[in-house]
């Protein structure tokens, strides 16, 4: 069984996800600790818990997904895991703090490749890879079926969903991702966010305007 932890890091408020499960093995999600602080502060955890990071996740690469990155690979060896189109975003998310007022050193190490209908396993805990492109151009999702939940990033958020308007967004296709990517999960899975608080399927398609 997986656990699962939150973290809302940086001026931006993104959320950071650490997933876990009784052997302390870890999957750490768009790690967004911008300060130091903020390193402390996962770190801390991880080693309160007695944690080993084993897999560093993105569900797509603007900046505030990706703050952390190259602290968490240097700090555990975790080589960075994405959709092979969003590493030209993440090339350009240097550009975007700048322009931010948020500059920072960007991951420079190994990149894993990650496609439509893939599994991620920690250890017997799968998680299986649902591409929803628009708001980003391969933004990914992460899906627990067993345990009934999601990763979502940026795409669908508690009565609202992600922004379009970011170089490689697309609204149409990104209202496409949710109806035919996420939508035709059962209604109880829960829905964690890249931002703000969880919501479920089920309440998105009964409240959410933009999805009407």
């Amino acid at each position: 069984m997986l656990k699962v932890k939150v973290f809302t890091f940086s001026p931006i408020n993104e959320n950071t996800y650490v997933l876990y499960n009784e052997q302390g093995k870890a999957i750490i999600i768009d790690p967004g600790c911008y300060s130091t602080e903020e390193q402390e502060t996962l770190r801390n955890f991880l080693t309160k818990e007695s944690l080993t990071p084993v897999q560093l996740l993105n569900t797509h690469c603007h900046l505030d997904h990706v703050f952390g990155n190259k602290w968490v690979y240097d700090t555990y060896q975790t080589p960075l895991h994405i959709h092979p189109d969003e590493e030209v975003m993440l090339q350009y998310a240097p550009v975007s703090g700048e322009k931010w007022g948020l500059p920072f050193t960007n991951y420079s190490g190994p990149i894993h490749y990650l496609h439509e209908g893939d599994t991620i396993w920690l250890e017997n805990d799968a998680l299986k890879i649902i591409l929803a492109p628009g708001h980003s151009p391969a933004s990914l999702c992460f899906y627990c079926e067993k345990q009934q939940f999601l990763i979502g990033g940026d795409v669908l958020f508690r009565e609202s969903i992600g922004r379009s308007d970011f170089p490689g967004g697309n609204l149409e296709t990104l209202l496409k991702s949710i109806r035919e990517q996420l939508f035709v999960l059962p209604d109880e899975v829960e829905v964690f966010p890249g931002h703000g608080i969880k919501t479920t399927i089920g309440y998105e398609k009964r409240n959410n305007l933009f999805l009407r």
